[in-house]
């Protein structure tokens, strides 16, 4: 398995995530980052995100878009967050906690999704 290493100096830990290195104390507004390829913002760094699946190893083989259990003890979260190192700004890597837990370096997106024609 092939790795990339993320640094704060490093073409996308500099132009796409806020991270411990770039992080300026705290959170920061959406959008002073450059969009990824769907336009979205802030999906790396800044605030982890938590995510609808619940935490439990992944099963094997070769999956798109794998689901997480349908119930469990921790959500999962995602991406990275200001207060953390550049290598964790990935949306590959995930925690989980119980879904009690909060703080200034968690949050959620919001998603609209288009209505089937």
């Amino acid at each position: 398995m092939r790795t990339t290493s993320l640094t704060p100096t490093a073409p996308f830990g500099v132009l796409y995530a806020w991270h411990f290195d770039n992080r300026r104390g705290s959170t920061q507004p959406v959008g002073q980052k450059r969009p990824n390829p769907w336009g979205l913002h802030d999906l790396h760094g800044n605030v982890w995100e938590w995510c609808q699946d619940w935490l439990a190893p992944y099963r094997g083989g070769v999956v798109i878009d794998p689901q997480g259990p349908i119930s469990g003890l921790e959500r999962v979260f995602r991406g990275g967050g200001w207060s953390f190192a550049a290598f964790y700004a990935r949306s590959a890597h995930r925690w989980g906690f119980i879904p009690e837990v909060r703080g200034n370096g968690l949050g959620l997106r919001v998603v609209l999704a288009p209505s089937p024609p």
